[in-house]
């Protein structure tokens, strides 16, 4: 069975993790969500590359998470987390394509 391509899963936990904010108002539960669309892209991106690329799409994830905010307040908040979930998209399909991870 193939799982998820991260490159759906990151940014669809960028986006999910923000809708909870807007909808339940509750900052802890948002990052529940983020936290989980993010570990399961880095899961998906370690089978299919290997660890060391799911360990750079974390830290690719975590810095779109964090670019989102203050960018928010340029371009407002909706637009902010769409280009942060495009760029981790674009992050997250390079780096699973970028090889296959061994298997055993």
């Amino acid at each position: 069975m193939r799982s998820v391509p991260p490159a759906l899963l990151s940014p669809a936990g960028l986006v999910a993790g923000f809708a909870v904010t807007r909808l339940q108002r509750h900052r802890s539960w948002s990052g529940l969500v983020a936290g989980a669309g993010g570990l399961a892209a880095m899961e998906s991106c370690r089978r299919r590359s290997g660890g060391g690329r799911a360990l750079v799409l974390g830290a690719a994830y975590a810095g779109a998470l964090a670019g989102s905010h203050p960018l928010a307040r340029r371009i407002g908040a909706w637009p902010a987390v769409f280009t942060a979930a495009g760029g981790v998209a674009v992050a997250a399909r390079v780096l699973a394509q970028g090889g296959t991870a061994p298997t055993g």
